[in-house]
């Protein structure tokens, strides 16, 4: 009797603890998912056979007995083992698939489990390509092509807005010194010309100054007090017979020269004092200001879209010559500046016109380099133009497709010149272009030149 009643309460709390698992297995594929609820199911299943062997009656001494349970545990906590347990829940962010491949949808009737991602494909591995190796002319064209051409809206804009301000000022001096013969206001500068623009920021204004060549007169620059024959003087002459204010020039008479420095003063005051630049520039869209501490009469424009520099030279033309108003530094104020920058560009159009060459490309790629390098940016300009006008009367081949031979051959010229401190203008041997450099100057651009021959594209690396 006593067995029995044990055995049916045994059986009602097997019937208890297995309606108990069986909710819980029920509601665990809802909540685990499929692989968990089967983890959860082997592993409850275990757990209800220890169970059952901890509270069924042991057959003490049947071997046979005992090595069953051993057997049975055995395999339960191998059957746990085996499983497979479920992914490791991957952060969203290091995914690059979505959470569930559509190649591989669920069985009919399986929920989709959210936590489940596909592998993201490998990525194929791709041999990197080895860097080709540029030649020199590779390497100058590109970096024209990257680094010195000047936008078309940009220079058109720069160019407008100087020609409208050239406008005004002329309008200006004519009502506010009608006695002055000044001539019509021209712009200048390598923007225009096309041999040496970086960027569309600078501009010069000429101002023609008219002179009476029956009252004035040129004294050559070996005889004026500097000693050089690139600066000269304006000598006023028969006073004799046509004194003073027979010139509308002679109120700029400093001991009988015509002074560059004079003329300059009453400019700048009439820039800074007399022209009411506000009104013009905000008819232009601009801000317009003048400069106020140079020595040069400059004009500085603010457009939204660029910023330009407008230099205003006073310019006289006699005897073939163009003298600027531009005198050095120093105490000497009646000199005027020779200036070959209309003969360089003339010439250098008429050589490129004559063989198809490619001088005024190469020019602007010289001009580009050397003026954007710290050491080499005073040899910008003329020095360059002649240089190459030098080596034009012995080098013929100036095409496009002998740039990397030609830039070769005026390092080397250069470094030559260097040397001596002496580059002969073209047009009169007896100026010397590098005149105003000092010795420290020479020295290192010199030396930064001299490794360039060996190793050209130190010229092209952005300093």
């Amino acid at each position: 009797f006593c067995r029995a009643t044990m055995e049916r309460g045994k059986r009602q709390e097997d019937s208890g603890l297995g309606s108990v698992l069986d909710l819980l297995l029920a509601n665990a594929r809802l909540v685990l998912g499929v692989s968990g609820a089967a983890v959860l199911a082997i592993a409850t299943l275990a757990v209800k056979r220890l169970i059952d062997r901890a509270t069924s009656p042991r057959d003490d001494g049947d071997p046979k007995v005992e090595q069953k349970t051993l057997e049975e545990s055995w395999q339960d906590l191998a059957l746990i083992k085996a499983t497979p347990k479920p992914p490791k829940k991957q952060r969203r962010e290091d995914l690059s698939e979505p959470l569930l491949s559509p190649a591989q949808p669920p069985a009919p009737g399986e929920a989709r489990d959210p936590r489940v991602c596909s592998a993201p494909p490998e990525t194929p591995r791709v041999e990197p390509i080895p860097p080709r190796c540029l030649t020199l002319q590779e390497k100058l064209l590109s970096h024209y092509s990257s680094c010195l051409v000047v936008p078309e809206e940009q220079a058109s804009l720069a160019s407008q807005l100087a020609r409208s301000i050239c406008t005004q000022l002329q309008c200006f001096l004519r009502s506010k010194c009608p006695e002055l013969p000044f001539g019509s206001l021209f712009l200048s500068g390598p923007l225009l010309d096309g041999l040496g623009a970086l960027r569309a920021d600078h501009l010069h204004l000429m101002l023609p100054v008219v002179l009476d060549t029956t009252l004035w007169s040129l004294i050559p620059g070996e005889d004026t007090v500097v000693r050089n024959p690139q600066y000269w003087m304006i000598k006023r002459t028969d006073l004799e017979y046509f004194p003073r204010g027979c010139s509308p020039w002679d109120r700029f008479i400093v001991s009988r020269y015509l002074s560059s420095n004079a003329l300059n003063e009453t400019l700048h005051k009439m820039l800074v004092a007399s022209i009411n630049w506000p009104a013009i520039g905000s008819l232009l869209g601009s801000v317009i200001h003048p400069a106020m501490a140079s020595p040069e009469l400059k004009l500085e424009v603010k457009h939204d879209q660029l910023e330009l520099i407008i230099t205003l030279f006073p310019v006289v033309e006699m005897e073939d010559k163009v003298l600027l108003a531009a005198p050095p530094e120093g105490l000497v104020e009646n000199l005027w500046l020779e200036s070959f920058y209309r003969a360089e560009v003339s010439k250098v159009k008429e050589l490129d016109a004559g063989d198809s060459g490619a001088r005024q490309h190469f020019l602007r790629i010289l001009n580009g380099i050397c003026k954007s390098h710290p050491t080499l940016h005073k040899l910008s300009g003329s020095p360059l133009t002649h240089v190459v006008l030098h080596l034009s009367a012995t080098s013929l081949d100036w095409a496009e497709e002998s740039l990397a031979d030609r830039f070769q051959q005026v390092l080397e010229e250069l470094v030559g010149y260097l040397e001596t401190g002496v580059l002969p203008s073209y047009f009169n041997y007896k100026i010397n272009l590098f005149s105003e450099l000092l010795e420290e100057e020479i020295d290192e651009m010199g030396f930064m030149l001299y490794r360039a021959l060996s190793e050209p594209e130190l010229l092209l690396r952005k300093e």
